[in-house]
């Protein structure tokens, strides 16, 4: 049993805790047959670096591919150079292009299934023009193409400051998917992970934010192969997902309500692509086999007491939500430090980062748990607290 340790508090006290053991599951046998799942996995920082906003970013290569060496091992696919990754918030296009490239190679030598992002972020220009946004995306395009990864669309901040409506939308992803050599996933990033994208897909309306995407997705249906949703809004993605045609997939990103969208009801479920995954491999490997073998209450019993931890490394300004993911992979083994791209790891307080600690302990998301006590306990001593 780990040692006892005090966490700060919202109230000012300390909180005496031990991590309690966490379960046990034995290794999946492979990917999940029921279900098409990946983990949007994080990037681990060079600590010799210089990290601040703005600042060109540098990682540790060893520890970030042997992260995604454990999400495959798990049978888990792999989405690469996402928000998780800080695209948009540190990490710039050239590192980008890189940890593709790199992720790409990886993925081929162990079989690992892998998809990455493409999107705007080296434009520089305020508003551009839609046909720089169009070719901007293209570049990125081919970059993931050449690494042997399917395409993610991701949402483009510049398409939203330059979209005149939703025929703009429609123009530059029917030109996009023309392109691409295999179905790609389109992606709706909503505004609580990114105010920028705000009257995405032409409208402040969702409903008729919905409406463009459907329409789009039926023009270009041999092209799609489905879309991720993160809006944090179960009952607006079931709707959708009731909505899409025959074959389209629905690749859950709802942090908040990834238990039962997954498992579904009688009119269908959504697969998963989600930054809670990259925390929560070994719990979402185990699901996700008990879910297989038609073991429903096994799924539930493993996936539903994460929800807490998930719904607080997600609170609001939930773009910083990487930086609960980042702790939690230091804090289980996966990397030395807790240094971030753009010095993200300042972007939450000290007792949000213990809550996270508390709960992921609850929920049995942290594998070793002296080793995630000693290495919290110096966390909060950095900051001046003595845990």
């Amino acid at each position: 049993m780990s040692d006892e340790i005090l966490l700060p508090r919202p109230s000012g006290d300390l909180l005496r805790y031990r991590v309690p053991e966490p379960p046990s599951w034995p290794a999946p046998a492979g990917p999940a047959r029921s279900r098409t799942v990946f983990a949007a996995a994080h990037v681990v920082a060079d600590p010799a670096r210089a990290h601040r906003p703005g600042a060109p970013a540098a990682l540790d290569w060893e520890a970030t591919l042997a992260f995604r060496q454990h999400l495959w091992s798990l049978g888990l696919g792999v989405a690469d150079a996402m928000d998780t990754a800080q695209r948009g918030m540190g990490l710039d296009w050239a590192t980008t292009r890189e940890l593709i490239t790199r992720s790409g190679a990886a993925a081929r030598a162990c079989g690992g299934r892998l998809a990455c992002g493409a999107g705007t972020d080296q434009l520089t220009a305020a508003a551009p023009g839609l046909n720089e946004i169009v070719e901007a995306y293209q570049e990125q395009v081919e970059v993931v193409e050449a690494a042997g990864a399917q395409v993610i669309l991701m949402a483009s901040r510049a398409l939203a400051a330059t979209a005149a409506g939703p025929e703009d939308y429609a123009e530059v992803y029917g030109r996009l998917l023309a392109g691409t050599e295999r179905p790609a996933v389109l992606h709706w990033l909503g505004t609580p992970f990114d105010p920028a994208l705000e009257g995405y897909w032409g409208s402040a309306d969702l409903d008729e934010a919905a409406a463009l995407v459907l329409e789009i997705i039926r023009d270009n249906a041999a092209k799609v192969d489905g879309i991720k949703v993160s809006l944090l809004d179960a009952d607006r993605e079931i709707a959708l997902r009731r909505a899409l045609p025959e074959g389209i997939k629905m690749y859950t990103g709802d942090d908040f309500h990834y238990p039962e969208l997954i498992l579904g009801d009688d009119r269908g479920f959504s697969h998963a692509l989600l930054g809670v995954f990259d925390p929560l491999a070994g719990h979402a490997a185990a699901a996700l086999d008990a879910l297989d073998r038609g073991n429903t209450a096994a799924y539930r019993a493993i996936l539903e007491p994460t929800v807490p931890l998930a719904r607080h490394i997600f609170t609001a300004p939930t773009r910083h939500y990487k930086t609960g993911v980042v702790l939690l992979a230091h804090l289980a083994g996966h990397q030395d430090h807790f240094t971030m791209v753009g010095g993200e790891q300042d972007s939450r307080d000290l007792v949000h980062l213990a809550e996270v600690f508390r709960l992921a302990g609850e929920a049995g998301a942290l594998p070793d748990p002296d080793l995630a006590t000693t290495r919290m306990r110096a966390l909060l001593a950095s900051r001046g607290v003595a845990g």
